[in-house]
């Protein structure tokens, strides 16, 4: 059993012990209900108590259980729910810590709610496509009022108990204890005054109305429907709380169980339970124990002051972490140092940073021109020009002035990691971290393993990955690693596009109605289209066989390299970053279709997707096979917060398993038939042509 049973006296506690969170599994539900059973048959105990062993009162549903047939097993929470509920004797929740989902359920299932101040109370379920299925959106809008309730359940974010403890006439918390120390014993002397307390209060039976009622839910269904046009369930939401407000508890209940396994079934849904798995999963590398030694990284340094050095130093300054920045230069360490207090300036008056935090985090970093300041810090990240030669030089220098035992970290975003290793004695504690930019907002951090790379550093930066907020993902070295390999294929696909008949807007469009972020053409005046330009010009010597658009090698020719030239597929107006059409571009496009002689044809928009996203998929099923990442689920990860893949796609390869991948090689097989495109490319790759032949899925 994962809830254990004890008696204080007349106090009866029931003990939720599901480390790391107290999931509600099935051994735990069982748990409780036999603990109920016990406490209620013993003439002794008085009152019960329930509360949560670690550090945490419940995070709610046990995500190990996810999609297998022990979620819904009876005891169902549900089922739990109403054995609190109908208890002869007062049922009081001891929370702490955290409180979320089936946790929080659970506790507005009990008689009373104690709670330690400090305590993160949440219904997170929209975040999964869902609303709370074991009555949350009936009990919270009793317990809080409507709109604080609908609040938290269409953002799903977590608030602080001593937060909710100031709200007038709310009924969630019957006392806040003193301390999180303090709670057991307030709890038990709580449960002793309340022992004959006669009827017992249930959730269920107090009212629930809104004062402006119809007017109220309408405005808010607006606002939901603005922030939320791909993900139905935040209406939803809106749409459970006010059926609360207007019929009983009951039929409320059973709307609420209609809605959620509606929502279940959505493809949205099963995308983002898909990318909650899939993110915990990217940090578990099969060959590196959870339990293998770390090294300690107390301080670190980083090589390069410019926006991606500063941004990288700004990560590790908000988690608390010393920095010493080295540049060649006063004036280059002046600007960076001024661009990271400006970026925290921002913050602060926009009340996001306080300044006593700001004051901080400035106070942890410090300045060098010189490799021999750099030789007491744990870790070094290097974040300088992008050429081999640069990086030579700069490893040889680390290499001469940094602690035995200390990791050497490289930014590179498509370099050969293993050979900058050779730069060293050691490349045992050479690793790659591919920060994406801006790196000190985006989330994923690419983690390139070489082939002599210690497992104890990849052990200790996957810690220090969760240390600075980045969901980090490991890849093997191969030129682009894992996202910018991908993407390389998407852009060629972009310019054959171009050639046959498309405009850069009609493609952006396109792939933005299907979700991304931006499509690939606002995206490479974003990250700068000299940048892809030089690629090309590699690769036209690497592989001289391989087909490629010239278009973009036009563009850059005239010097529109994109948003920092105020040119490129289309123009900008400074400070601003709306992309303008160019009328100038569209002629240059036709001009060279026609040298070509290429005669333009009607492109849909499923086309347009299917060839980008597929041209994707097929690069990262040969990426699997060749060893490059782990599973699919980490390249599903590396698109949704590296490339701004749509979440309710799920990634790329979850998007693939659901088209199906027999329908996938089908497209890709007549995409090879079009002799403007390159049909080598889409030869599907042997692991895609097999799991598509077996009916089966990469994930």
């Amino acid at each position: 059993m994962t809830a254990q049973y004890q008696v204080d006296g007349d106090v009866a506690i029931i003990t939720l012990n599901n480390p790391p969170v107290n999931g509600l599994g099935l051994s735990t539900r069982l748990g409780i209900t036999d603990g109920m059973a016990q406490a209620n048959a013993d003439a002794a105990v008085k009152s019960i108590v329930i509360t949560g062993a670690g550090k945490a009162f419940s995070g709610g549903a046990d995500i190990k259980e996810f999609g297998s047939p022990k979620a819904g097993q009876e005891p169902n929470l549900l089922s739990v729910i109403t054995v609190l509920e109908n208890s002869a004797k007062p049922v009081i929740a001891a929370i702490h810590t955290v409180a979320m989902g089936g946790g929080l359920e659970l506790a507005l299932g009990c008689h009373y709610r104690v709670a330690a101040p400090g305590t993160s109370v949440a219904l997170p379920e929209v975040k999964l496509g869902l609303i709370p299925g074991a009555g949350g959106t009936q009990r919270l809008p009793r317990v809080l009022g409507v709109e604080a309730a609908l609040n938290m359940i269409v953002s799903g974010e977590a608030i602080k108990s001593e937060m909710l403890a100031m709200l007038p006439g709310q009924k969630l918390f019957d006392k806040l204890s003193v301390s999180a120390e303090t709670l057991a014993a307030e709890a038990l002397a709580f449960a002793r005054s309340v022992a004959d307390v006669r009827p017992l209060p249930l959730v269920r039976d107090l009212k629930c109305k809104h004062p402006l009622g119809d007017a109220y839910f309408q405005f808010a269904r607006n606002m939901v429907k603005g922030m939320s046009k791909n993900f139905p369930a935040p209406a939803k939401c809106v749409d459970i709380v006010e059926i609360a407000t207007k019929k009983k508890f009951d039929d409320g209940m059973a709307a609420e169980r209609d809605i959620f396994l509606n929502l279940m079934l959505t493809s949205e849904s099963k995308a983002l339970r898909h990318l909650f798995l899939a993110e915990r999963a990217a940090s578990k590398i099969p060959d590196v124990p959870s339990d293998t030694a770390q090294r300690a990284i107390d301080s670190i340094a980083v090589i390069g002051a410019g926006t991606m050095g500063g941004g990288i130093a700004m990560n590790f300054l908000n988690a608390g972490i010393p920095v010493k920045m080295l540049e060649m230069k006063q004036e280059a360490l002046d600007r960076g140092v001024a661009t990271i207090r400006k970026n925290y300036e921002a913050q602060v008056k926009k009340g996001k940073l306080k300044q006593d935090k700001y004051d901080q985090r400035m106070a942890l970093l410090t300045t060098t021109l010189s490799y021999d300041d750099l030789n007491g810090t744990d870790m070094v990240i290097e974040a300088v020009f992008e050429e081999i030669g640069v990086k030579e030089a700069v490893f040889k220098e680390l290499d001469r002035v940094m602690k035995p035992g200390a990791i050497l970290a490289s930014n590179t975003s498509t370099l050969d990691v293993d050979k900058i290793a050779s730069f060293t004695k050691r490349p045992q504690d050479v690793v790659g971290l591919h920060f994406f930019s801006p790196a000190n907002v985006m989330k994923l951090l690419e983690v390139v393993r070489g082939k002599e790379t210690a497992k104890d550093v990849m052990a200790t930066v996957m810690t220090v990955a969760k240390k600075i907020r980045k969901t980090a993902v490991v890849s093997g070295v191969c030129d682009g690693f894992i996202g910018n390999r991908m993407i390389e294929q998407y852009g060629r696909q972009g310019g054959f596009l171009l050639d046959e008949g498309c405009t850069p807007a009609q493609v952006d469009k396109a792939m933005e109605k299907f979700g991304m972020a931006m499509g690939p053409f606002r995206m490479g005046d974003l990250a700068g289209n000299d940048i892809g330009w030089a690629i090309r010009k590699r690769r036209y010597q690497e592989k001289p066989n391989m087909k490629y658009s010239k278009t973009a090698d036009l563009l850059c020719e005239k010097g529109r390299f994109g948003q920092k030239t105020g040119a490129g597929w289309y123009d900008y107006v400074a400070g601003k970053r709306d992309a303008i059409p160019n009328a100038e571009v569209v002629a240059m496009i036709e001009e060279h279709r026609k040298a070509l002689g290429i005669t333009p044809r009607k492109i849909s928009d499923e086309e347009i997707v299917q060839r980008l996203v597929f041209s994707l998929v097929n690069e990262a099923a040969h990426i699997l096979e060749e060893g490059i990442a782990n599973k699919a689920s980490d390249i599903d990860i590396v698109y949704i917060f590296g490339y701004g893949f749509p979440a309710h796609r799920g990634g790329p390869m979850n998007y693939a398993d659901q088209v199906g991948l027999f329908n996938v090689v089908q497209a890709m097989n007549r995409f090879a038939l079009n002799p403007l495109d390159d049909a080598n490319f889409w030869k599907p790759a042997p692991l895609l042509a097999r799991l598509a032949a077996e009916g089966k899925t990469f994930n």
